[in-house]
């Protein structure tokens, strides 16, 4: 390309731009670092020495047009705009600040504790809340006349969501496990996940679950649970408290320490409470701890071997470990709250702590 016809490409270019970023690529593509000027200054060194000379001073000049375009389409652009934001009022007058969101305190400790977790390999993962009875009972070994049952026991969706499932004929009762409830713990997705999938199995479940509780400072009648489990051959419960180990430290600080009390639930066997050492007084025992020096975290247990005959897991061949937590109960020990209807109220005050 002569230079002749790059000023003719020039002038009819620089007549269509009316934009500060259409003028920058036109900019970069005459005189940026491998812009036309630039391939031109290039062919020098390759012209004959007469020719050298006048040949140069031709791309310095067309160099300096360019300059001078863009210089005038500058001033035109600016210009523009200033009289487009002049029509649209008093640029001068202050704007109206959005105020930027920040995650809800229930959502850090959620992330933070699946974070930790999934470092560990364990995967996340989410169910319904909306579950069948058998799933959040009878196939985690509570049966219907088991006494567990009452402590965990929660609201079914009605009369019409009794026979979901269940062809309705005369003498003919749905079964129970047929009935849809709010689930009362995240328990249930460990039947899901075991029933979809074969071992190795390391899971966490975070979720909302809800239980018929009158609301106090220490009480919801919905509230945030993590299931975790972990699924294979020859777990023991050392490999529990290694876990439970990294989580409790991650958490609260490498500082406190964790005791085992043996402990009921009818889904694992053996099974234990978790607790760490009061992080307000280190263990000597002050008025959030009851005196006691320790806090209660978590319970946790080997898997029984009854959940595994319900997903279909060989109990001689497989074991497991399963820990459910309070999300509530940890953010408030972490963030030293004493009432858990703080979380639920929506007081910007509060929230804007976190």
């Amino acid at each position: 390309m002569d230079i002749e016809t790059i000023k003719t490409q020039i002038d009819s270019e620089i007549q269509n731009i009316n934009s500060p970023e259409k003028l920058e690529d036109f900019r970069v593509r005459f005189l940026g670092r491998k812009g036309i000027i630039a391939q031109l200054t290039g062919r020098i060194p390759s012209l004959p020495q007469q020719e050298r000379a006048e040949f140069g001073q031709q791309v310095n000049t067309l160099k300096n047009k360019i300059l001078s375009l863009i210089e005038e389409k500058q001033k035109f652009i600016t210009a523009g705009l200033i009289q487009s934001k002049t029509s649209l009022g008093d640029i001068s007058m202050p704007g109206i600040v959005q105020e930027l969101g920040h995650l809800h305190p229930i959502t850090r400790v959620i992330d933070e504790i699946c974070t930790i977790f999934n470092r560990m390999g364990f995967s996340v993962v989410e169910g319904p809340e909306i579950e069948t009875e058998y799933n959040n009972f009878t196939g985690l070994n509570i049966p219907l006349e088991h006494p567990s049952r009452d402590v965990f026991d929660t609201f079914y969706l009605g009369a019409r969501c009794a026979v979901l499932g269940a062809r309705k004929t005369e003498n003919r009762k749905p079964k129970t496990e047929n009935r849809l409830l709010l689930r009362s713990h995240t328990s249930p997705v460990q039947i899901r996940v075991m029933k979809s999938r074969k071992p190795p199995l390391a899971v966490v479940v975070p979720g909302r679950v809800y239980r018929p509780d009158a609301v106090d400072a220490s009480h919801s009648f919905m509230f945030h649970q993590i299931e975790g489990f972990m699924v294979d051959e020859n777990i023991r419960f050392s490999d529990l408290k290694g876990a439970l180990e990294v989580f409790a430290k991650s958490v609260f600080g490498k500082d406190i320490k964790m005791r085992f009390r043996p402990h009921f639930f009818p889904f694992t066997e053996p099974s234990a409470e978790v607790d760490i050492s009061c992080i307000i007084c280190k263990g000597k025992g002050c008025s959030v701890c009851g005196r006691k020096g320790w806090l209660e975290i978590l319970g946790a247990g080997m898997i029984h071997p009854n959940v595994f005959k319900h997903v279909g897991y060989d109990a001689e061949k497989y074991t497991g470990f399963a820990f459910g937590l309070g999300i509530e109960r940890i953010a408030m020990l972490k963030y030293g709250i004493d009432d858990i209807r703080l979380f639920f109220e929506n007081d910007l005050r509060f929230l804007r702590q976190f």
